[in-house]
């Protein structure tokens, strides 16, 4: 997720929508889109190129809403709206409906559209899906992308935890193909698939939103390789690739609108420019000459372009400052901090509302009490973490003097050598040192430790590098707090920053995933996101925000106006509803 996302659920911070009730899908306004077809988008990016384009590789929220747009067909998808409603409803998009589960939740089936093509003029069909699925499991190979078809799946593990298949690279006798053929198949004319899980899902039909789970045909697949030469089942198609400079998206010829009613494909060719500094980019948006005018920014606004861009009337049409799916927290390794509290004496000293006003005040976000961001309503409530479960109420500036008194609780245990570890990008340096000088004044010593930016989260989430306290942020992959809780906070998560080594507790929290009674479900993650904070194996800084600008002669179709708007569900640009006005 300016702010750099590391897959599209974490977050290597730099600098720094709510999930929304959709009412239409951006294609059914016909009536909006007939004089607007046609133009060239232009999004500019300080980035050089993309981290992948490959479907199965992609896992970053703005790749994701844009590849999706654009390039690659999911069985579900988020429908398209600005409302600010808290819900996310799902329409079919390669398959007919939104899937159809039975055996207890614990199988799916999604039955295709007639009539799809890839770029090549081929018939998409279920064994194309079922072999761009498999290609998750080549992870050594096809690196970076979600994991959930391996963890979903009811294909056995191995001694090691991994996955028995191992993707459709590995020709040895020993990979487990045929576990992968019962537990993902086709019907007899291939127009069916069916995923077959290990425990009940109430909600897997989110899960193939993802372009992990779109298509790939088989012949055409060149492994890694593949990631610079994609085939499109979109309504465009790659032109043009080059890193160092853009990527041009051209209409695909052999895209059906007929079976795609959801993208509109109103721009006639979108160009990203890459390698583009933020100071640049930001100016160029606020001059909107030529073709900027018809630009967008991948990336957020720089907090130095803030009062400008908010404080001017000119920009008032075309700036926004939203919710982004993020929450912002510190993870305290409780294998390095055991005392409980201790732990809370950290979390009472820090100065959360300096550190927001380093981050950008109120545009940097609102100040977070848990790990669930209130977007995700049915799973959020408030942990009451600052107002009375630490013991008394935490001011946002902290409290150094009920910080000692934790800390004489702790007694005979003494606080251990503690290091902060952060992204060195942005104004984390100086959030760091603010929270640096916060501790000091309860007598707690914090050293700090910034990494690069790249390879952040290889250093953090390794048990042998980690230090004590390190700076992290997370979005759920959909509305429910099961893609949030268990990811960090139990240890086959796949991103416990905490390592606290509460058994009943992570025994709880992988239970509830398989809860088919959604309304129990939620309020377990309620009582666990409560039990963490009361626990401070997490210190919460922020609900983000962000902001960001848009040239004068871009619109979205369901935007009141027609003005553009952060989409919710990806905390991005609403890619699949955007146009070029004529």
């Amino acid at each position: 997720m300016g702010k750099a996302k590391i897959g599209l659920r974490f977050v290597a911070l730099a600098s720094v929508g709510a999930l929304a009730l959709a009412a239409c899908g951006g294609g059914d306004d016909g009536a909006k889109t007939t004089g607007n077809k046609g133009g060239t988008l232009t999004v500019l990016q300080n980035a050089k190129g993309f981290l992948h384009i490959d479907p199965q590789r992609v896992y970053t929220g703005e790749d994701i809403a844009m590849f999706s747009a654009y390039l690659f067909r999911t069985l579900t998808v988020y429908k398209v709206s600005p409302s600010d409603a808290t819900a996310i409803e799902l329409q079919g998009d390669l398959a007919t409906d939104t899937g159809r589960s039975s055996n207890g939740g614990k199988s799916w089936a999604f039955t295709l559209k007639d009539g799809v093509k890839w770029q090549d003029g081929s018939t998409m069909t279920c064994a194309d899906i079922k072999y761009g699925v498999s290609r998750t499991f080549a992870t050594k190979i096809i690196t970076d992308g979600p994991t959930y078809a391996s963890q979903l799946l009811d294909i056995p593990k191995d001694a090691d935890g991994n996955s028995t298949y191992k993707g459709p690279y590995d020709t040895s006798s020993t990979n487990d193909k045929a576990s992968y053929d019962k537990a993902v198949t086709c019907s007899s004319d291939n127009k069916t698939i069916t995923f077959n899980l290990k425990e009940p899902s109430v909600d897997f039909n989110y899960t193939t939103t993802l372009p992990a789970f779109s298509g790939v045909p088989q012949a055409q697949d060149k492994g890694e390789k593949y990631d610079t030469n994609v085939i499109s089942s979109g309504p465009y198609k790659v032109t043009e690739y080059n890193m160092e400079q853009q990527m041009v998206l051209e209409r695909n010829p052999n895209w059906n609108a007929s079976t795609d009613p959801y993208r509109p494909a109103l721009p006639d060719k979108i160009v990203a420019k890459f390698n583009i500094q933020n100071a640049t980019i930001d100016q160029r948006m606020e001059a909107d000459q030529g073709e900027d005018k018809t630009a967008v920014s991948r990336d957020p606004l720089l907090t130095s372009s803030l009062t400008v861009v908010f404080g001017d009337k000119r920009f008032e049409d075309r700036r926004i400052n939203a919710f982004d799916p993020y929450t912002r927290y510190i993870g305290v390794n409780a294998s390095k901090v055991k005392n409980k509290y201790l732990r809370q004496a950290i979390a009472v000293a820090a100065n959360r509302q300096a550190m927001r006003a380093i981050a950008g005040g109120s545009y940097a976000g609102d100040l977070a009490d848990g790990l669930i961001k209130p977007i995700l309503t049915k799973d959020y409530a408030p942990t009451q973490m600052w107002t009375g479960l630490l013991g008394k109420n935490i001011p946002d500036t902290g409290d150094p003097e009920y910080a000692r008194e934790l800390l004489k609780k702790a007694l005979p245990e003494k606080m251990p050598p503690l290091t902060y570890q952060f992204a060195d990008a942005g104004v984390n340096a100086k959030v760091a040192a603010s929270l640096q000088t916060s501790l000091a004044r309860a007598g707690i010593v914090l050293n700090l430790q910034p990494l690069p930016q790249k390879g952040y989260y290889g250093v953090v989430l390794a048990e042998a590098t980690q230090k004590e306290l390190s700076a992290s942020g997370w979005a759920g992959d959909w509305p429910n707090a099961s893609t949030v809780i268990p990811a960090l906070l139990t240890p086959g998560g796949g991103f416990d920053l905490t390592r606290h080594g509460d058994k009943a507790f992570t025994d709880r929290a992988i239970k509830n995933v398989t809860n088919m009674d959604r309304d129990a479900q939620a309020k377990e993650w309620q009582e666990l996101n409560k039990y963490a904070m009361e626990q401070a194996w997490v210190i919460p800084t922020r609900f983000g925000r962000t902001q960001r600008l848009a040239g004068s002669k871009v619109g979205n179709v369901s935007g009141e106006g027609n003005k553009t708007y952060l989409w919710s569900p990806y905390g991005s640009w609403a890619y699949t509803d955007m146009y070029v006005k004529q």
